[in-house]
């Protein structure tokens, strides 16, 4: 529970409470006299009723039929009365079990002796005295039910009034201890700080345990002793001064070399980028830090990184065009600055950095030969100047990271040109197995002759039937074989390659496609776009064989992880029975999806089409 500030908040916290626990304790004891007080009542009730019973059974020997009606209407009063209580007295019953079976055996009683004591028959003086004699019986374990309660009830007081006694003990003990913890504890941190000061030691301070008036006073000593000591301080400040600033000049050096070490052994983007914007903040002492990557085409800034912003802020800027914020300078003004936020003052900007919390934003560019890499952001909540040393360290360990990056853009140019030498080597290859094919096209040609020479029409007509096909199917094989293990992918995003694919699909097989392109992410490795490619390719061509379909989606979400989906409206097929063929080019697809890290997932319902969906893990966020 967290204690009010001021020091009247606190004693008159510690006085309500004490105040509330003792209306407490009064209410408790009043509703137990109360209820004495009831109990008490009902006893002398029940004593009337005792009296009322020899009335009755002197009244049924006697032969005054109203005195006996009066001695019974009085009787069925009391009863009446403890039924129900009587607020004013008061007289209420205890509401425990045994009291409450007790009443309940005595009205039963005595209505058995009305009805037998009111009848034409009345029983003899001998007989209306034992019945009478029993009633009395019963009155006298319903009286001992009461006292019983009674007695319970008045252990109850008397241990309230013993509760009574221990919190007015315990209340002033209370209110010791709070004077002590409150006031005396602190005058006395203040007086002995008071005497380390008079004896010259002026680094005393005064610990401020609270936010009250002594807490105020403590501070104020605190700074009086800070003010005393800056006028008294000497060349050791100066030297100490000096060394800080030798420090700073270590530390930055040792920030180099570190920066060095971590890019060169980075290897993939996403761990280069995280990794350094942990710590150029670390280096920077910023309170958030970003790594962008620059899109020269879009003029779109995309966030690879970054340490310590909000979820909403990097949701909001993963894709920044060039303009839009304090950050994301455009070619011209790429330089390193420190950025004020204020959003009156720059009106137009998007305003996420002063939503969060951050006064000024400082920008690094990341250049390499002259051209745009990217840029580096450090994010502070307070007022920033550069000086020219923390410029020029930021400046190079921003250099280093545009070489690594563009180290990365080369090994993946790498990977594509043995993805490349590979994909023609095995298009060769795939060409060369066509020849079998048109070796038996030579022998059916041989057959289709020798028919002719016979004049066997018959032949002729099969044979040339088998030619047909034969040559069909050759010529469907080999344009699909050189579409896919020929497709260009160095000089085309995937969106071109996919536009360019789709276009040749739809000349060849006269269906209709669309494509759907959705998000802005940093573009796929070239090894891992020609396998996505591929599957896309085998997944049309599953389309042209099997599907017997009309119109063809593909839908591609950019924004990491990415998606790429196939689906047709064709005649579908039920997925665990389906023909081996259509099973060998799943399995081609997945083999491909498993090189790269990804998943495939097929789904199809006779007659409503057949889904074919790619998911990329997002370990592929990494630049083209």
């Amino acid at each position: 529970m967290k204690l009010p500030r001021t020091l009247s908040a606190k004693l008159g916290t510690i006085g309500s409470v004490l105040l509330v626990m003792a209306l407490v304790s009064i209410g408790l004891t009043l509703w137990v006299t109360w209820q004495l007080e009831g109990g008490a009542a009902a006893v002398n009730e029940a004593g009337r009723m005792r009296m009322q019973t020899w009335r009755l059974a002197q009244a049924v020997s006697g032969s005054d039929d109203s005195r006996l009606q009066s001695y019974q209407a009085q009787f069925d009063s009391s009863v009446q009365v403890l039924a129900v209580g009587d607020p004013a007295r008061p007289l209420f019953l205890p509401r425990d079990q045994a009291t409450q079976a007790a009443f309940a055996d005595v009205q039963q009683g005595w209505l058995h002796l009305k009805q037998a004591w009111g009848g034409e028959q009345r029983p003899s003086a001998a007989v209306a005295a034992q019945q009478a004699e029993a009633l009395v019986e019963r009155v006298d374990v319903f009286v001992t039910a009461i006292e019983v309660q009674l007695a319970h009830l008045t252990a109850i007081l008397n241990a309230f009034q013993f509760m009574m006694v221990a919190l007015a003990l315990a209340s002033a003990v209370a209110l010791l201890y709070a004077a002590y913890l409150f006031v005396f504890n602190p005058l006395a941190r203040l007086q002995a700080g008071l005497e380390k000061v008079s004896r010259g030691d002026l680094s005393a301070r005064v610990e401020v345990g609270s936010s009250d008036e002594f807490g105020a006073l403590s501070q104020g000593f605190n700074q009086m002793a800070a003010t005393l000591q800056d006028l008294y301080q000497s060349l050791e400040d100066k030297v100490r001064e000096k060394t800080l600033r030798l420090e700073q000049q270590r530390a930055r050096l040792v920030a180099m070399y570190e920066a060095a070490a971590f890019v060169a052994k980075a290897d993939s983007l996403e761990n280069l980028t995280q990794g350094f914007a942990r710590q150029l903040r670390r280096v920077a002492e910023a309170d958030a830090s970003a790594v962008r990557w620059a899109d020269e085409q879009t003029q779109r800034y995309v966030l690879l990184a970054s340490e310590g912003l909000p979820a909403s802020l990097t949701d909001d800027e993963h894709c920044l065009p060039v303009g839009d914020c304090h950050c994301g300078q455009s070619k011209q003004q790429a330089q390193t600055r420190v950025i004020p936020i204020h959003s009156d003052s720059t009106p137009g900007l998007r305003g996420h950095c002063e939503r969060a919390g951050f006064a000024s934003v400082l920008v690094i560019p990341l250049q390499l030969h002259d051209r745009r890499v990217g840029e580096l952001n450090l994010f502070y909540r307070q007022a920033q100047t550069l000086a020219p040393d923390d410029q020029a360290l930021l400046e190079t360990l921003a250099s280093h990271l545009a070489g690594a990056i563009e180290s990365l853009r080369v090994s993946a140019l790498e990977r594509e040109a043995a993805v490349a030498s590979e994909r023609g080597l095995l298009a060769s290859e795939l060409h060369d197995s066509i020849a079998q094919s048109l070796a038996f096209l030579k022998i059916q040609t041989g057959l289709l002759r020798q028919a002719l020479k016979r004049q066997d029409e018959t032949q002729a007509i099969a044979v040339l039937a088998e030619l047909d096909a034969g040559v069909a199917e050759s010529m469907a094989d080999v344009r699909e074989l050189l579409v896919h293990f020929r497709t260009r992918t160095n000089t085309e995003d995937i969106s071109t390659a996919l536009q360019i694919t789709l276009q040749k699909f739809e000349h060849q097989t006269g269906l209709k496609t669309h494509l759907l392109l959705e998000g802005d992410g940093l573009p796929l490795p070239p090894d891992v776009q020609v396998q996505v490619l591929h599957v896309v390719l085998e997944a049309l061509s599953n389309v042209r064989k099997h599907a017997r379909a009309s119109t063809v989606w593909v839908e591609v979400q950019q924004s990491p992880p990415w998606r790429v989906e196939v689906r047709d409206d064709g005649q579908g097929f039920d997925a665990d029975v389906s023909p081996g063929e259509t099973h060998v080019g799943l399995r081609i697809m997945r083999e491909r999806a498993q090189r790269i890290g990804a998943a495939v997932e097929l789904s199809s319902v006779p007659g409503s089409g057949t889904c074919v969906v790619l998911t990329l893990a997002e370990s592929h966020r990494q630049a083209a």
